[in-house]
């Protein structure tokens, strides 16, 4: 295989000496490239700008000395310049060679810089011009949401090429996403289709990229199965990340997919397209030499990286951990009856690989949760493949049912493979001369461990509700095991077994991988906040594999979760543990194979990343705050020293002496250090070169997502560290943390993992314990720890009543304890006596941190029915009826105050006093429901007794100390205890601990050794009389009683926090009225505060400083200054009924300071609301925590201005600077108001707002009359902030005024950026004077109407004297083409020098240079409430046009304000207008039949107006012609909205829907740019492009004029030249160089034409709309190709419409005259013996099989010979201009209508051997493209198969071989027929030809019949002159006899004849003789 690498391009743009280096290597899979030979070649014509494509034929190749080495090389060199300019140095798209190569990339670079490793280029500056494949390949997936939404895959199938086999019917079957749609059924070997498939999906982007699409091409046969001859299957997420979403006309290579060994089966050329919600489809543009296009270099993979066999084998050793998946109930049932459970191998696991749709699976191991497969599973592959990953899940066998899924992960190829071309960083010629060049690698993996996440591992009988997440369909919440696996590749060859065992060596090979070291883990609970209705007490889990799950008992029990704790209310909204200065520590011991090198180069990497992403944001603030270029220049320069800097000094490590290398280790090493050093030069020369510095972030942004990539390591064998909240025995929330961000490192400290915030963690080898205690804080201590308890039996307290307790237990009371059983682990020594500890975390009474508290008591009574009340057994209980203290007995707690007295609370459901009645139902003895009235049934009654409390002394949440002896109470066996006894406590314990400390060891390390003793310790402290029991539960108990370990900090340090909350934009409206009603929830650590609750918006200035005056945070300030906690603010939309509805959630760190010194200034920034994973907006925040430690209340920052009581305001300083503002608004009108509340929207007004001011329009008095405002300019002075990114929105909400003064928001918009509004009010502009159209309107008058009727007549009539001749060869559609480039299509009209036109491929108003044609007035959508879905999107309700200006007044009132900017507005009333729509074309359209087909036709609505285009619709196709023109009349602005729908026509039932458009032909009327009529490049009076706009050239200039404040146009010299606009202008120099033709009007008004093009107005254009539907709202349906004319009636007429009616095809027929056929393979053997064929000639035209014929037969030729003078005769229908024939037939014999079909002309010819008693034998083919025939020999000698080559897929034409029959007319000659054996072509027979084409008027000239009919003449056909041996034998038996039989027999025949005749003459004689005899001797003498 030969590579070509382009080495360098010198000076191609500033030296006329420019060369380019080409080096030709000979690719190596394996080991280097090995260098063949280079060569130069010369630039200068490119660099000249004089050519655009070099080809370069024949360059010899030299090798590393100069001297030739005998090979040649052919290459083609493009270049494309900017239009009009130099290319510029520092433009980042400059110099991009970024090479297409599916899933391989390379490029080329300019000399001195290197291709980098994501196969762009560097440009000029340095800076990488666009990133490669390898960077932006799946970079456009993370945009997308992971939720299942809507998308269209869109695949054509053009034509396929070279596909095996003889008389081939292929037919295309395409199969995505479980969807097959088949192509229609063509013949030969090089069909063309031309077809296009539509598949609409919903689901998760995932998922989808998952899928395949597969391309499979059979031979259609009728009476059998088709046969398979190819198939190419790719992934569907491959097409995604192709730039644009897709594949354009590329050629697949098809294979066989059973046979390794088979090479190419044939060609498929596609385009395939993934189109998403927003995705516009580009547009797939047929290339002129498209049908002569090189295969070889338009493949999907490149030319030089051939598809080739190659086998993934993977090894499957063994797995770990796999977790239970069958039931236990056989087991339980062992155990019941004394048997052995082992429920940890109730699992039956084995291993499913799967790739490109092929699947394998190995053995499965019955009742094993750690199988050993020892397996290797081959995967025959086409590599490189399309598909990227392959999938491995581990399943669970199940007999009956379906297997379950354990687990799924993925190998990833792009991560484990590389192609070479992304990692040839330093490629120079002295390295390409010796070879010394970097290359890549084939996939490889392992030996490694791959672990696997899913649902929780605890079993559960019933489904489970995350079965998906052990499909790897989202992030998977627990570790589920781990696989042992190893992935080779191998080229070429295939695997005798697709799955067989491993052999003992390779076994034994891997066990050196499998080498574990001990790891330790421990995590530091600093804080728990931001609990929501707790309930239970809460412990936390923390687990690594399974080591420290608490509920599995694979691994030893270790102290992984935390004590439980209550949750303390934080005095505002949130709970928090109380966990004060002692906190939970857990400690986990582990063992995992030492992959340190692997993780210490991630993190690394990370760290470079973390540091240039930090410098990026400072980067992109600086530049929205538009700050000077000198400190732009500042922060630019620190990012590039701070990178360069950090990719010297932090290497990756060195991998020698590391265990556990793979050769893949060693290729990602080389790929980090190529890619680094390419990012440090990249640096380097940017920071020298470039010159517009803001130009450069989209590439610091591209090596920021480079350092990401990079920093993935696909060998991560260590499981994730994943933390579990447990409310109860309920696992409720979780975290996963991978494993390299706590990992502890020996490297360096940035290969350390960095972890502090609420959980302080550290993980490392226990090899390097010691180093933990450099990172701890506080103490550690170590405690045993058991509950006394007790029960209250007749008022005394005892053990008597403990009903299924232990006196001594552990904390859940299941377990029974005692003290003298204790004993420390191994090491461990006791440091104190047994000891009295409270559990002050589960302490919590009610009204722990609460500022005010209710206290509450139900008073109880019953009665028999009928009787009176009386007081119940338990008169005083809770709402759930258990017993309570008497309100006498509650005591007012210390720091607290009482409100007022106990009162009856009767705002409930009760009767006047207070009582609610309910009756008993045996068994239960208290009633289940109550209701406010009495009956005489009720038994029982109760009331609500309630006293409220409000805290006095105490903070809030403060602990309370404990005295007494240490009993906690409860009124049950549970959770909820309390301090105090009550009279209704049945229950009590108290805590007993003893603390342990290590014998030999120092630190908090010490804490490591726990494990491992732990069980024999918790066995030591059972009972002995429970020990044996015991030891059988110990498994199941043992995370009950280890010991609780803990980090005291002897001291807290105090701080104080201010968070500045000023603003919010664009949240999320809840609430129908279009709105919501915002605050903010503010939490930091255990404290929170609400902010003030806005009403009625979307964007709240809150203007808010929170102050937390004291919050304590333990640990070193030092740390805390490094690492800050966060606060966190959680939106929410206050509901006055109901639940506040959450907005979102935004995260800021606070700025901190720890002395007083620190000058530094929180700065507000804008930091996004997230929302579901999701951005739902911004606020504007900034916070600061400043130590206290040291200062006093006076060294605090003063205390802002208050705004209300409590309410303090934004500080100077911080608050953004404003300044007085000028907000002009133009509310030019209302359109499209849908109805509120089921009445129309009939008066509205609107109302706008803006930094806290109003202002409000004039109310519409009818909106159906007249929808625009009767005064449209309001003004607003408002002070803003003087930088850009602190200016708040523009809101405009519409107010209806309805009767009863009613004023509903009817809709309502914002607007978050005013800096496209900012204008100078100095600057005159014509988009205040007026708008273009209607100003001139109302200027014109009578008279001037009356002329331009006049000269439209005369116009008219001049336009008679059209040439007609003309009209026949140019049209509009000449045009229309010769703008689209096809010029093969247009004839002679370019070089007559006409007009083009520009085609847009996208709507007018998304053209950038006409800026939406909103220059007069703005498009702004009006919204409302959340939509009908319930969706968080709001609907649209309505549109306002107009427009803002905003600038800044002057702060003197002495000076006088700038001008308005909006004066002189048009009228506003309606306006009459023709509009003219010009329909062309629509392009791929959505399939509406089952064909795949649709049958569309145009429909329009204008108003109430509507033309049904339906009788004109256009069946079976996608891309129909339309060529269609329609007038309509509208008024302005009323209606406004033009609406172009394409329906599919049906017969029988309702016509659907494919798509529609909609056009503002009011923005278009009023738009400066002119765009009602699109200006042409010339002004003609007659011919197709006349004048057809109202006004002339000179009128339209001199409006112009008028409305940018200019004076008129003077012209000179009879109209040659004219001075505008300070500038002189002359006809010649817009003429000089350009053909007049007889068309063109005056000079004058030529020359104001233009001049009227160098004004930025819209040109004559076709405009391509995308088609929307609402069944897939945000997806093309597909495009419409057309434009609009609006003419307003009150000027006058305008001038004729263009002709736009599609092209009607001609009609040829070809005649073919067969003469003669020689050396035709002689198919038979006679009865003779002889070798002969009955030789006949078949053709055709494709498209046209049912119009076969075929000659006569020539009989018995026995030498190939064949003399037929038989003619063919085919008629059909060309487009010349398309050069395709036009086929119209119907498909089916039911179908109603005839399908068109554009089908190249071709005629294929076929020689066959006639039998008849048996199926024709098939002799060869010949297909000739009559567009480029190939030319025919003069004489059978010299036609050969060469003659063909010129026809295969790769070969250039040759236009002395290759010519056009409809050119040439005629031709006669010879041509070979062709014939497959063994897959080589053979020569099959030579048939002699004349082929003529001949038009319809020439045929009647010149007649010609079929055959040799009549008219047989042009010429005559005779008989043919055949030899007398051809004849069938059948029908002429004397020929037979003549030239078969005597031929070949005739002496046998003459013998026969003499020895009958002999044997007559003896019989005769023997017959006479005895009667002579006889007569003799009777009568002798006679």
């Amino acid at each position: 295989m030969l590579r070509v690498v382009v080495e360098s391009a010198k000076g191609l743009c500033n030296c006329n000496f420019s060369y380019i280096d080409v080096i030709v290597k000979d690719y190596e899979t394996l080991g280097k490239d090995k260098f063949l030979g280079s060569t130069k070649i010369s630039l200068r014509d490119l660099a000249s700008g004089q050519m655009r494509s070099l080809p370069s034929k024949n360059v010899p190749l030299v090798n590393a000395s100069g001297q030739n080495i005998g090979a040649t090389i052919d290459l083609v060199i493009g270049y494309d310049p900017p239009a009009n300019a130099a290319p510029n140095l520092n433009d980042p798209q400059a110099g991009d060679a970024t090479v297409d190569a599916g899933m391989l990339c390379g490029g080329g670079g300019e000399e001195g810089e290197e291709t980098l490793p994501d196969g762009g280029q560097s440009g000029s500056a340095g800076v990488p011009s666009s990133p490669g494949q390898s960077v932006n390949r799946r970079q456009n997936r993370h945009r997308l949401l992971n939720k299942p939404q809507d998308f269209q895959i869109r695949v054509r199938i053009i034509e396929a090429r070279q596909l095996s086999g003889n008389n081939v019917k292929p037919v295309v079957k395409v199969n995505v996403c479980g969807h097959t749609h088949r192509t229609r059924i063509k013949t030969g070997n090089n069909p063309f289709f031309d077809e296009i498939f539509f598949y609409n999906v919903h689901m998760l982007p995932s998922d989808l990229f998952e899928k395949h699409i597969s391309f499979r091409v059979y031979n259609s046969y009728s009476l059998r199965a088709d046969s398979l001859m190819g198939e190419f299957k790719l992934d569907v997420g491959y097409v995604y990340d192709e730039a644009a979403h897709c594949v354009m006309r590329k050629w697949l290579l098809l294979n066989d997919p059973d046979d390794s060994n088979s090479g190419a089966k044939g060609y498929l050329k596609v385009s395939l397209f993934v189109v998403g919600a927003g995705d516009e489809p580009p547009v797939e543009k047929r290339d002129s030499c498209d049908d002569q296009d090189d295969i070889e270099s338009n493949l999907l993979l490149p030319a030089g990286l051939t598809l080739r066999w190659a086998t993934l084998s993977l090894k499957v050793f063994r797995a770990e951990d796999v977790p239970q998946m069958d039931d236990a109930f056989v087991q339980t049932m062992k155990e019941i009856f004394g048997g052995d459970g082992n429920k940890k191998n109730l699992v039956d696991p084995f291993l499913e690989a799967r790739f490109a749709g092929k699947k394998l699976c190995t053995q499965i191991i019955e009742k094993n949760a750690n199988p050993e497969w020892n397996q290797v599973l081959n995967l025959q592959v086409k590599f490189p493949s399309m598909c990227e990953r392959v999938k491995l899940t581990v399943f669970d066998w199940d007999r009956l049912t379906g297997n379950d899924a354990i687990g799924t992960t993925y190998l990833n190829l792009a991560k484990i493979a590389s192609s070479g071309g992304e990692i040839e960083v330093h490629l120079s010629l002295s390295t390409a001369n010796t070879g010394q060049s970097e290359v890549g690698f084939l996939p490889v993996f392992g030996p490694c461990y791959v672990n696997l996440y899913g649902s929780p591992r605890e079993f559960s009988g019933l489904p489970d509700p995350y079965q998906d997440l052990n499909y790897g369909k989202g992030e998977g919440v627990a570790y589920r095991g781990r696989v042992l696996v190893e992935l080779s590749t191998k080229l070429e060859g295939k695997a005798d077994k697709t799955v067989d065992s491993i052999n003992s060596d390779d076994i034994l090979v891997v066990q050196k991988y499998q080498r574990r070291r001990k790891y330790s883990l421990c995590a530091v609970f600093h804080s728990a906040s931001m609990i929501q209705e707790p309930g239970e007490p809460i412990q936390f889990e923390v687990s690594i594999g399974n080591y420290g799950n608490k509920l599995d008992t694979t691994c030893k029990p270790l102290a992984s979760t935390t004590q439980y704790s209550c949750a303390v209310f934080d005095g505002n909204h949130y709970y928090y543990l109380p966990w004060m200065n002692t906190k939970p520590v857990v400690v986990v011991l582990s063992c995992w194979e030492d992959i340190g090198h692997r993780l210490d180069s991630v993190n690394i990497i990370l760290y470079i990343a973390h540091r240039l992403q930090s410098n990026l944001e400072l980067f992109k603030t600086a530049i929205s705050a538009k700050v000077s270029d000198n400190q732009l220049v500042e922060v630019w320069l620190k990012l590039l020293n701070q990178l360069i800097e950090d990719i010297e000094s932090f290497p990756t490590p060195e991998l020698e002496g590391c265990s556990n290398l793979t050769s893949l280790d060693l290729q990602i090493k080389k790929l980090r250090e190529s890619a680094l050093a390419s990012i440090k030069d990249g640096a380097r020369r940017m920071r020298e070169e470039a010159t517009e510095i803001r130009d450069t972030l989209p590439d610091l942004e591209t090596w920021a997502d480079k350092l990401k990539l990079l920093a993935e390591e696909p060998q991560n064998s260590m499981p994730d560290v994943i933390i579990w909240m447990l409310r109860g025995e309920k696992r409720v929330a979780y975290s996963r943390i991978p494993a390299h961000q706590v990992l502890h490192s020996t490297h360096s400290e940035q290969a350390c993992g960095h972890l502090v915030r609420c959980v302080n963690m550290w993980l490392g080898l226990a090899a390097h314990e010691k180093k933990f205690n450099s990172y701890t804080e506080g103490t550690f201590s170590v405690f045993a720890e058991l509950y006394e308890n007790q029960a209250e039996v007749f008022g005394n307290w005892g053990t008597t009543g403990l009903v299924g307790r232990h006196k001594f237990s552990d904390l859940t009371g299941k377990l029974k304890l005692k003290r003298e059983y204790f004993l420390p682990p191994r090491g461990w020594e006791w440091e104190d006596e047994w000891f009295i500890d409270p559990e002050k975390a589960l302490l919590t009474e009610a009204d722990a941190g609460h500022t005010a508290f209710m206290d509450e008591v139900y008073q109880n009574e019953t009665c028999f029915p009928g009787g009176d009340w009386k007081a119940a057994s338990e008169q005083f209980t809770d709402v759930n009826g258990e017993k309570s203290r008497n309100p006498g007995e509650f005591e007012c707690p210390p720091g607290w105050m009482w409100e007022e007295e106990w009162t009856v609370d009767d705002n409930r459901a009760v009767d006047d006093q207070g009582w609610e009645y309910g009756v008993t139902i045996p068994p239960q003895d208290k009633p289940r429901s109550w209701v406010p009235a009495e009956k005489v049934y009720h038994t029982h009654r109760r009331r609500r007794l309630v006293r409220h409390r409000k805290r006095a002394a105490l903070p809030a949440g403060a602990a309370v100390e404990v005295r007494g002896e240490g009993w906690e109470f409860s009124s049950l066996i549970g959770w909820q205890f309390h301090r105090k006894e009550r009279s209704s406590d049945t229950f009590r314990r108290r805590r007993w601990r003893r603390k342990m400390a290590p014998e030999d060891r120092l630190g908090a390390s010490a804490i490591f050794k726990l494990e491992g003793a732990l069980r024999w310790f918790t066995l030591q402290g059972i009972d002995t009389d429970n020990k044996e029991k015991g030891s059988k539960d110990a498994t199941k108990l043992f995370g009950a009683n280890t010991p609780t370990v803990s980090c005291s900090f002897d001291r807290s340090h105090m701080y104080h926090l201010r968070v500045y909350v000023y603003q919010a934009q664009n949240l999320a409206s809840m609430d129908k009225d279009s709105f919501s009603d915002p605050y903010a929830h503010v939490s930091f650590l255990h404290v929170s505060q609400t902010t003030e609750k806005l009403r009625a918006t979307l964007n709240p200035t809150w203007d808010q400083t929170l102050i937390f005056n004291d919050v304590e945070i333990f640990g070193d300030p030092q740390n805390v200054a490094q690492c800050p906690p966060e606060v966190v603010l959680e939106f929410y939309d206050n509901d006055q009924v109901g639940k506040d509805e959450l907005l979102g959630r935004s995260v800021c760190a606070p700025l901190v300071k720890l002395t007083p010194g620190m000058d530094q200034t929180p700065k507000l920034l804008w930091y996004p609301i997230i929302q579901k994973g999701q951005k739902a907006g911004e606020a504007l925040l900034a916070a600061e925590l400043i130590l206290k430690d040291k200062l006093g209340e006076s060294d605090l920052p003063l205390f802002p201005s208050k705004r209300a009581e409590n309410l303090y305001m934004v500080p100077q300083g911080i608050r953004p600077v404003v300044q007085l503002t000028a907000v002009e608004i133009l509310a030019w009108g209302l359109r499209n108001m849908e109805p509120f509340q089921l009445a129309s929207v009939s008066s509205p007004s609107l109302v706008v707002e803006c930094g806290g001011q109003r202002v409000e329009s004039v109310v519409i008095k009818n909106m159906k009359k007249c929808p625009n405002f009767p005064s449209s300019v309001l003004f607003l002075k408002v002070l803003l902030p003087k930088e850009e990114m602190y200016t708040p929105p523009i809101v405009l909400k519409v107010i209806d005024h309805r009767p009863f003064g009613r004023k509903p928001v009817v809709g309502q918009c914002t607007i978050t950026t005013l800096e496209q509004f900012r204008c100078d009010p100095y600057v005159i502009t014509a988009e205040g004077a007026m708008s273009s159209k209607s100003k001139m309107a109302m200027m014109i008058s009578d008279s001037y109407t009356k002329y331009k009727v006049c000269m439209y007549v005369c116009m008219k009539f001049h336009n008679e004297k059209f040439n007609i001749q003309e009209k026949e060869t140019v049209d509009w559609w000449s045009k229309f083409y010769a703008s689209t480039g096809d010029h093969q299509k247009c004839g002679p009209y370019l070089k007559k020098g006409y007009d083009t036109l520009k085609v847009y491929e996208c709507g007018l108003e998304d053209v950038p240079e006409f800026k939406g044609l909103t220059d007069f007035c703005c498009t702004f959508k009006l919204q409302r409430g959340k939509n009908e879905n319930g969706d968080s999107d709001p609907s649209v309700v309505g549109e306002l046009k107009g427009s803002f200006k905003v600038y800044p007044l002057p702060d003197d009132p002495g000076v006088a304000p700038p001008p308005r900017q909006f004066r002189e507005l048009p009228e506003s009333g309606p306006q009459e207008c023709l509009v003219r729509i010009y329909v062309i074309r629509a392009i791929d359209l959505q399939p509406k039949d089952n064909n795949g087909r649709c049958d569309p036709y145009i429909k329009m609505t204008l108003g109430k107006k509507t033309i049904d285009d339906r009788d004109h619709y256009i069946p079976n196709t996608t891309g129909p012609v339309f060529g269609r023109m329609f007038e309509m009349t509208c008024y302005l602005p009323q209606d406004k909205d033009l609406k172009i729908s394409v329906y599919d026509y049906d017969l029988l039932s309702r016509d659907e829907k494919v798509g529609e458009t909609v056009i503002d032909l009011e923005n278009r009327f009023l738009s400066r740019y002119n765009s009602y009529c699109g200006l042409p490049q010339s002004y003609c009076i007659s011919g197709i492009n006349k004048w057809r706009d109202q006004l002339k050239p000179s009128e339209v200039l001199e409006n112009l004029s008028r409305l940018k404040g200019l004076s008129k146009p003077r012209t000179e010299d009879n109209g040659t030249s004219m001075i505008f606009n300070g500038k002189e202008y002359t006809l010649a120099q817009f003429e000089n160089n350009k053909e007049i033709h007889e068309h063109l009007g005056p000079a004058r008004e030529r020359l104001c034409q233009h001049v009227l093009r160098k004004q930025g107005l819209v040109p004559e254009h076709v405009e391509t709309r995308t088609l929307y539907s609402s069944f897939q709202p945000n997806i093309s349906q597909g495009r419409l190709q057309m434009w609009v004319d609006v003419f307003p009636k009150s000027i006058g007429l305008p001038g004729p419409p263009f002709d736009i009616t599609p092209r009607k095809p001609k009609k040829y027929i070809l005649r073919a005259v067969i003469w003669n056929t020689t050396d035709v393979t002689l198919d038979e053997t006679s009865i003779t013996g002889e070798h002969m064929s009955d030789v006949y000639v078949k053709g055709w035209m494709p498209g046209m099989e049912e119009n076969k014929q075929k000659t006569d037969v020539h009989y018995r030729s026995l030498d190939g010979d064949g003399n037929f003078n038989w003619r063919l005769i085919f008629d059909f229908e060309y487009l010349p201009a398309e050069q395709l024939c036009l086929v119209s037939k119907k498909e089916q014999f039911w179908s109603l209508d005839n399908t068109e079909f554009r089908i190249p002309p071709k005629l294929i010819v076929q020689i066959w051997d006639n039998d008849k008693f048996s199926l024709d034998d098939y002799l060869g083919t010949l297909e000739l493209d009559l567009r480029n025939l190939v030319a025919p020999a003069k004489t059978p000698e010299k036609c050969s198969l060469k003659m063909m080559d010129d026809l295969e897929i790769g070969a250039p034409q040759k236009s002395e071989q290759a010519k056009s029959l409809f050119a040439q007319q005629s031709v006669r000659g010879w041509w070979p027929c062709s014939i497959e054996q063994d897959g080589q072509k053979v020569l099959g027979g030579k048939v002699e030809m004349t082929l003529e084409i001949v038009g319809e008027a020439q045929a009647d000239e010149k007649p010609a019949g079929k055959g040799r009919d009549e008219p047989n003449m042009n010429p005559k056909l005779d008989p043919p002159n055949r030899p007398e041996t051809s004849f069938f034998w059948f029908t002429n038996p004397c020929k037979t006899m003549k030239f078969i039989v005597w031929r070949r027999f005739r002496c046998l025949f003459i013998g026969l004849i003499l020895l009958t005749i002999v044997v007559l003459f003896l019989a005769i004689l023997l017959y006479s003789l005895p009667n002579y005899i006889s007569m003799k001797i009777v009568k002798p003498l006679q």
